[in-house]
């Protein structure tokens, strides 16, 4: 019924969109031509045959804003697009006119991304305050269970309530046959426990609960099957959500691969799509930055080269994105030495290989600028995990967990770490592993704005640090 109304609705703003337009091409209200009627009835008939493609219709319970208001843009250009060629097949186009088009296409997205958007906000407030529902019933415990019910605590606007958490102590045993009845012990976060299987069964349908979540480790799969087949004729939604978090760094991500669901357990988090406004922010800031700091540089050049004899530039083979290596350039801030062969000693305090010059440049992270020609390459960005020598990826690699899974994605000239104060040298596997931990967090909860939010806490908390020396 909600999807039937929600259809309806669309419906109808596409076809008050068209007169929307018609009035404001002609400055007053009109009556839309034959031809405009008839385009608008055929959008409106494209509306209900493509926009349930796109998933607009389903429950978006629990599911990112952002991802709804995308999907209706994208159905809508479709829908236009079509709706386009169809009047140039038979020869119509020069009967509707162009400003009445586009003016359409952007009245309709507004109306239709901003129904979206109120619908969405609606159903929020209204979950909060404790309407619109859905009772879930978890089977499974521990860590994992408890943290779902964390998080529908902390997300009461996703309308999911957990009213009780099933555990069979002994699911090694019985997941094949029936157990001795045993009475509920306790409660995780507040949720009644139970530990009788029969028990879960007439609680379920008495309840009259419609989503059963099996937080289980995948071993479990006779459970899985037994509740499956238990619940075969009543309607609930069990869904699967398996721990695997023994298994994987970060959180996980289901994807579409050949038609078959799948979790990746260790992928690069961020995909090209969704990381192209970080591309074209990384080749537009270090164009900018190479261009306005080229007069600075050049002078630190001179400086590098009168403090010792030796190139300007240090370079390094460093490890990118999925690992491919690449040439770092610095400045260099050291007199030319040679290091032992796989060795590569770190800078320390009052290290006499560093020059005057290249220990000033060193605290005020001056020595960093050449890598700005790295991000215009396309080998680093603006703002990743820092790269570090190879000599000390195969110290640390098995060392620290996760280090590795830092090269995921590209590697940047300032970072999570380094505004936390993690710069410089790191002596002991403790810097590291913070280093690391809040490395990870990026990656994890990376977006465009947290990475413009780095820039500016870097720009404000400065290029300075008393760890670099």
């Amino acid at each position: 019924m909600l999807g039937l109304l929600s259809r309806l609705i669309d419906v109808a703003l596409v076809s008050v969109a068209a007169c929307a337009a018609g009035a404001l091409h002609a400055g007053r209200p009109v009556w839309l031509s034959d031809t405009q009627s008839i385009a608008v009835a055929f959008d409106a008939m494209l509306v209900v045959a493509f926009f349930p493609a796109f998933g607009i219709y389903g429950s978006w319970r629990g599911k990112p804003l952002g991802d709804l208001l995308w999907r209706t843009a994208l159905a809508w250009l479709v829908v236009e697009a079509a709706g386009v060629l169809m009047s140039f097949s038979v020869h119509r186009v020069d009967a509707l006119s162009r400003t009445w088009l586009a003016l359409w296409a952007c009245s309709a997205i507004s109306m239709l991304l901003g129904a979206k958007v109120l619908v969405y906000t609606m159903l929020k407030r209204l979950r909060r305050h404790g309407f619109n529902r859905k009772s879930v019933a978890i089977v499974g415990s521990g860590p994992y269970a408890t943290s779902l019910i964390e998080r529908m605590n902390a997300h009461p606007e996703a309308g999911f309530w957990p009213v009780c958490v099933f555990d069979d102590e002994d699911g090694a045993q019985g997941d094949g046959a029936s157990q001795p009845r045993r009475e509920s012990i306790g409660a995780i976060e507040g949720v009644p426990l139970r530990r009788d299987f029969d028990e879960l069964l007439a609680l379920v349908r008495r309840r009259s609960i419609r989503e059963l979540w099996l937080a289980l480790p995948m071993s479990r799969e006779p459970m899985v099957h037994r509740i499956v087949t238990a619940f075969r004729h009543d309607f609930v939604n069990i869904r699967f959500i398996p721990d695997v978090s023994s298994l994987t760094l970060l959180n996980q991500e289901v994807v579409d691969l050949l038609g078959v669901p799948a979790i990746n357990l260790v992928a690069s988090p961020v995909g090209e799509v969704r990381a192209l406004p970080k591309l074209v922010f990384d080749r537009l800031f270090a164009f900018a930055a190479l261009v306005a700091l080229a007069p600075l540089m050049l002078v630190i050049a001179i400086a590098v080269k009168l403090s010792s004899p030796g190139p300007v530039f240090f370079r390094q083979r460093r490890l990118g994105a999925d690992g491919k290596a690449f040439e770092i350039y610095k400045f260099r801030t050291m007199k030319v030495h040679a290091e032992s062969s796989g060795r590569v000693t770190q800078a320390t305090r009052r290290d006499p290989r560093v020059t005057r010059v290249g220990r000033f440049l060193r605290r005020t992270s001056l020595d960093e600028l050449p890598q700005f020609i790295n991000v215009l390459k396309g080998e680093m960005s603006v703002v990743g995990p820092r790269p570090h020598a190879l000599e000390h990826d195969d110290l640390y690699k098995d060392l620290v967990n996760g280090y590795m899974f830092r090269y995921r994605i590209k590697p940047g000239i300032t970072g999570w770490a380094q505004i936390h104060g993690f710069r410089g040298e790191t002596d002991r596997i403790e810097k590291m592993s913070g280093r690391v931990k809040l490395d990870l967090y990026y990656i994890q909860n990376w977006t465009f704005w947290f990475d413009i939010k780095i820039v500016v806490l870097t720009f404000w908390k400065g290029f300075a640090g008393s760890n670099a020396y």
